[in-house]
């Protein structure tokens, strides 16, 4: 059987969230190194504590593969004497290469002729190659962040307190920055701090296991999920907390612990803040109503049980104290009284208040509203109190709990029921898989605050750059692109577009804002259709529609799609397709006015500007009521007369009155069908 190598290196505490992308950095950086030293493997496993990170590697081999490699070197001319012997360069490259010089050959490069090697190698024994292997495997790892601890120069994202190497029995010895490899590993932090020797590696997790460790995350997980149904009945729901307790402790046990039944008067969302947020605590619901009940997860045993709850529940009483506090304070003061308050919160320095902000939220409000024949009073309404509860007691201390908060303060002052439920939904969705705002007053709201958000921030420079985006511009543009196609709203984003950053105090000129912010969106747009309607829509037609999809509401710009997709599978379609792209290959890259009928001389070109005429008005009808899939076939009726003109007619004529004449005839068939798709971006039938 293949050797297994056993890696662990032994940290102080790494918080929970670096460990998920740790373990896959340390499989990644294992792969990398194996594969650059030419050691096969069949498998990786990777283990993590907050005191551990471990990787067993099954299947290595007792010797590296042989590898065969080409080596260029100088050029022909430098490495051959006219007569075909080599030059001291050549002879010098030979013995670099340790080869003879009659075992080079001469090989084509770019546009020049060299020297070349075929250099053999044999592997070396695997236990060997391992301790610089191992190294640099530790070395390559990523981290968020990452710290440099006493007088050493190497930075890891915790300091490294020990190192065990293991090729089945036999330990990898190796140094980094003073910490020499071994086979000691060592248990629980306090229920077993002594060191434990390995001496058969398939024993770790063993013997881990019986001084408290449990490295194996998804055990971990597995005990917290039996343990909480054990206790409640029921299994984890929040699978957010599940993983990050999961990453907290070496050895999990579940506590149930419970708090006064009467904060329970709290709102739930309060509540459940208080136990998640600040103490990773699992709340409890019986058929979906919260019950005075939690969970803890521990990292010691059982018998301290007692101890655990007995503190969890102190601190628990004294965090929901602080809430209700502040949470009957803020209730003092109705939302509306706290507008001017946002006066004095600055939003953004080149943008003004929070008021500022609110009031830009307030007219795109009213604006969508009036497109959509939807309630304006309530839409800026709902956007006038919006961010007021940004500045309450409850919102300072729980700043998740935006839009939440909002909701029950409104409820409290008796503002209208879509008022309530819009500044509650207002920062929806958050991601994909998040619900849309199921009212419409939200649905405005949450449109108008994210499209001031993009605009606000383009108008100043601050926009996504590579990988950064740190006010989420480009979650906030998804998030309108999936309320709009989800509530089919008529009304494109371009429209709201211009409406924001005409908007702006500071915005003299629109259009290179209205540009840029459009190509934006014409990316996430893209992206969107491409990753969630892959099944509906071939990436050819999804390309031919994106030139107009800020233009058009989305739902248009949908129906467009499904209309070309069985355009796409009429018999006349590969006719058309060749027919319209010669005339796209043909006609300038610039604008050409009107053709003129006086300048006509072929019967063909008078008959494609007919038929085009005729076809476009048909075009026009169809459109307007919505039929896209009439308007594509109408469009079919220009393929014969187009043929004939290329056939019979010169387009590029001696005259050029006629050959401009003609080329504007081409220049508007093709603008009028662009109309419906830019068809040089669409495909041969699939």
């Amino acid at each position: 059987m293949s050797p297994t190598l056993l890696l662990e290196i032994g940290v102080e505490e790494i918080p929970a969230r670096f460990l998920p992308d740790a373990i896959q950095s340390l499989a990644q950086s294992c792969e990398t190194t194996l594969r650059e030293n030419s050691i096969g493997y069949s498998n990786i496993k990777t283990y993590a504590t907050p005191r551990r990170l471990a990787v067993f590697v099954e299947g290595i081999p007792l010797m590296q593969k042989d590898s065969v490699r080409e080596v260029f070197g100088p050029p022909k001319k430098v490495a051959l004497n006219e007569d075909g012997s080599f030059t001291k360069a050549g002879q010098k490259f030979a013995e670099s290469q340790g080869v003879s010089a009659d075992k080079l050959i001469i090989k084509k490069k770019d546009k020049g002729e060299y020297v070349s090697a075929i250099v053999e190698e044999k592997g070396m024994a695997v236990k060997n190659v391992l301790p610089e292997a191992i190294k640099k495997i530790i070395l390559s790892m990523n981290f968020p962040k990452s710290m440099r601890w006493g007088d050493g120069s190497l930075r890891f994202v915790r300091p490294i307190r020990w190192i065990m190497a293991m090729l089945n029995s036999e330990v990898i010895e190796f140094e980094i920055d003073g910490i020499r490899s071994s086979n000691i590993t060592y248990g629980h932090r306090f229920l077993s701090p002594s060191p434990i020797e390995i001496k058969d590696i398939n024993k770790y997790e063993s013997l881990l296991k019986r001084n408290f460790v449990i490295p194996d995350p998804s055990k971990r997980e597995e005990m917290i999920n039996k343990q909480v149904r054990e206790l409640t009945g029921i299994s984890v729901m929040d699978e957010e907390l599940l993983k990050t307790v999961t990453y907290l402790v070496e050895y999990p046990q579940a506590v149930l612990g419970s708090f006064p039944k009467e904060y329970l008067s709290l709102p739930d969302e309060l509540i459940e803040s208080v136990l998640k947020g600040h103490q990773k605590y699992f709340s409890i619901k019986d058929k979906g109503k919260l019950k005075n009940q939690f969970i803890v997860i521990s990292n010691t045993t059982k018998e301290n049980d007692d101890t655990i709850r007995l503190g969890a529940e102190r601190v628990i009483k004294a965090r929901l104290e602080d809430a209700r506090f502040y949470y009957d304070e803020d209730r003092k003061k109705p939302l509306i009284e706290r507008v001017e308050d946002l006066k004095r919160v600055t939003y953004q320095e080149k943008l003004g208040s929070l008021y500022d902000k609110t009031m830009r939220v307030k007219t795109i409000s009213g604006f969508i509203a009036d497109r959509l024949k939807i309630n304006r009073d309530n839409a800026e309404r709902a956007a006038l109190l919006s961010k007021t509860d940004l500045i309450t007691g409850v919102v300072r201390e729980f700043p998740e709990l935006q839009g939440v908060m909002g909701y029950y303060y409104a409820l409290g002052d008796n503002e209208d029921f879509d008022v309530q439920f819009a500044i509650r939904d207002q920062y929806r969705p958050l991601h994909y898989g998040d619900y849309i705002p199921k009212n419409d007053t939200g649905a405005i709201l949450s449109l108008a605050d994210k499209m001031d958000n993009i605009s606000s921030f383009f108008s100043i420079g601050l926009k996504p750059t590579g990988s950064e985006d740190p006010f989420a511009l480009r979650r906030a543009s998804i998030g309108v692109i999936m309320i709009l196609l989800d509530k089919e709203y008529r009304i494109s984003i371009g429209e709201v577009l211009e409406k924001s950053v005409s908007n702006i105090s500071h915005v003299k000129e629109l259009e290179p804002i209205i540009g840029e912010i459009s190509e934006f969106f014409e990316v996430r747009i893209e992206n969107h259709l491409l990753g969630i309607y892959a099944k509906n829509y071939s990436p050819d037609v999804i390309q031919s529609i994106l030139h107009m999809s800020t233009a058009l509401p989305l739902i248009d710009i949908k129906k467009r799609m499904g209309a070309l997709m069985g355009f796409k599978s009429a018999p006349e379609y590969s006719d058309f397709l060749l027919a319209i792209k010669r005339v796209r290959n043909i006609i300038p890259k610039r604008e050409m006015p009107s053709p003129k009928l006086e300048l006509f001389r072929e019967e063909e070109e008078k008959m494609l500007f007919k038929v085009l005429m005729n076809v476009k008005e048909e075009r026009d009808r169809f459109i307007d009521a919505g039929s896209y899939k009439d308007a594509l076939r109408v469009i079919l009726e220009l393929t014969q007369p187009i043929n004939n003109f290329f056939d019979k007619v010169l387009v590029m004529d001696k005259d050029e009155s006629i050959r401009q004449n003609r080329l504007s005839l081409l220049m508007e068939l093709w603008n009028m069908v662009s109309e419906l798709a830019d068809f040089s971006a669409l495909t041969e039938k699939d």
